[in-house]
């Protein structure tokens, strides 16, 4: 957790509510650091109960403002289109800012904000398609039609890996749908999220429509969870402070959208282009230095091609380049903070005491004198389904490969986990492509790639990765509540009072 202090530094980050920057009622802030160097950034408001009341209050006025409630759904659409618009004139200085924040790679970030724009010029296009149906019924006098309206006051606690990406996966369709928002960002990458509210206000969203409180999970995040007034929480993260959130916002009949942990499996067949598959395994656990509740950290590879896969695999994570993020030709960054990298650390340790080899990687390292939080990419060996460096979601630079013999035994193996996120395949084979895409249980299977995504593209995680659906049209129905509308269109007596009428 970060440092607290109640100093004020020159760097001073506080709550975004109701379009006014606002002091924490507490007046006390805590520290964010660069992970790189472990140097303070800047410090942000340690957010409470009652900041959180204040930012919900402002999102319900917000939400009955005629000058939002009644815009229309046109309208609500250019707002959207002017935010993507500043998002990409400010794309530097944001992929920058979350960078040096949780510590991506800027040429990561640069390629993340490069496409995130897209994401609300989507939901702005389908901001005028939200429409209901008229339904038919057995007398032609009564007209039955549906409508879509928004929830109300969205609660979003969005995490440190990917923040602004994440946090646009819930306000893009939030606002589409005509919904308010307070979002809780991680307490480790606060900058980011508080200058896209900045932005918010400059496209012209009315004052409210989007605050931001920031502060730690069990005192903001929790009481943004617990408030009366909100109609809804979206949540990403870990699986288990999901479970909590489901259980407390189920009590309360409120809906949820949950995009939790995962363990994914990524398969390679003794047919697949080797080459491919060995950049493909590369790119799904030690991109992002593995942060990624998607990254494909169970490798499973044919006894026919396992030697050839494990020795490009471990060869190309020998020579990644470990080191400063803004730079160009890093291809590692540090893990988000200290806590993180302790945890992958023990967790190769425990890989070990299971009886786990380590046949690259498996230590810490101080990024070529930067001193920060970095961890070399390690390659796994010896491995079996029931490790729990195998079942257990490490989210680090950390990867398990096992061979495997028939097509029948690696869907056993890979559907052998609490997760369902994601899962990738490696084959030339197209039958064996559909049947592998039919029987894998993860909400996303991808073939011959890995970590692709689109706003158009609906992802849902099954089992214990999530409730709810992120992007696509889809996701407009986690956001808007259904209403149906009975109209008697005759002058006609009524009939029967004790009779049902259709």
């Amino acid at each position: 957790m970060p440092e607290t202090t109640t100093a004020t530094a020159t760097a001073r980050r506080l709550h975004h509510i109701g379009g006014e920057q606002v002091e924490p009622s507490g007046g006390d802030f805590f520290e964010s650091h660069n992970p790189a160097t472990r140097e303070v950034l800047y410090t942000a408001a340690r957010g409470d109960a009652s900041d959180v009341d204040r930012a919900v209050r402002a999102a319900r006025t917000a939400f009955e403002d005629p000058r939002w409630r009644d815009l229309s759904q046109t309208r609500r659409g250019r707002l959207l289109r002017r935010l993507a618009d500043l998002i990409e004139e400010n794309a530097e200085e944001l992929a920058r800012t979350e960078s040096l924040d949780n510590g991506k790679l800027l040429r990561e970030m640069r390629g993340q904000l490069a496409t995130l724009p897209e994401y609300y010029h989507y939901y702005a296009g389908l901001a005028d398609k939200i429409q209901g149906d008229v339904i038919p019924t057995s007398d032609r006098s009564v007209l039955n039609y549906t409508v879509r309206e928004p929830l109300g006051v969205v609660g979003a606690i969005t995490p440190w890996n990917s923040p602004l990406t994440l946090t646009t996966s819930k306000l893009a369709p939030a606002l589409c749908s005509g919904n308010t928002m307070v979002i809780k960002p991680s307490e480790y990458t606060s900058a980011s999220v508080l200058r896209l509210a900045e932005l918010v206000e400059e496209a012209g969203f009315p004052p409210g429509c989007v605050n931001v409180v920031t502060g730690f999970g069990a005192e903001a995040g929790q009481a943004l969870v617990d408030h009366p007034g909100i109609a809804k929480v979206s949540f990403t993260g870990s699986t288990q402070t999901g479970s909590r959130i489901a259980a407390n916002v189920a009590g309360r009949f409120l809906g949820s959208t949950l995009e939790l942990g995962g363990k994914s499996p990524n398969i390679v067949f003794g047919d697949a282009d080797v080459a491919n598959a060995a950049m493909g395994v590369i790119a799904g656990v030690f991109a992002a230095a593995g942060q990624t509740c998607i990254a494909g950290s169970r490798v499973f590879a044919h006894r026919s091609v396992y030697d050839e896969l494990l020795e490009r695999v471990a060869e190309r994570a020998g020579t990644i380049r470990i080191g400063d993020p803004l730079r160009d030709d890093t291809e590692l960054g540090p893990l988000a903070f200290a806590d993180q990298r302790d945890k992958v650390a023990g967790y190769v340790d425990l890989g070990r005491s299971e009886g786990a080899r380590v046949l690259t990687g498996g230590e810490a390292t101080d990024g070529d004198g930067l001193g920060g939080f970095f961890y070399r990419p390690t390659v796994l060996v010896d491995v079996h389904n029931d490790m729990r460096v195998v079942r257990e979601e490490i989210f680090g630079p950390v990867v398990a490969v096992m061979p495997f013999e028939t097509e029948d035994e690696v869907v056993a193996l890979a559907n052998d986990t609490e997760y369902g996120l994601a899962a990738g395949v490696w084959t030339n084979d197209l039958g064996r492509a559909h049947r592998m895409a039919s029987r894998l249980q993860a909400g996303t299977i991808w073939v011959n790639t890995y970590r692709a995504m689109s706003p158009m593209s609906p992802r849902q995680g099954y089992k214990s990765s999530g409730v709810g659906v992120e992007h696509g049209q889809e996701t407009i129905k986690e956001y808007t509540q259904l209403k149906s509308v009975w109209i008697n269109t005759s002058s006609a007596p009524l009939g029967d009072p004790f009779v049902m009428r259709s």
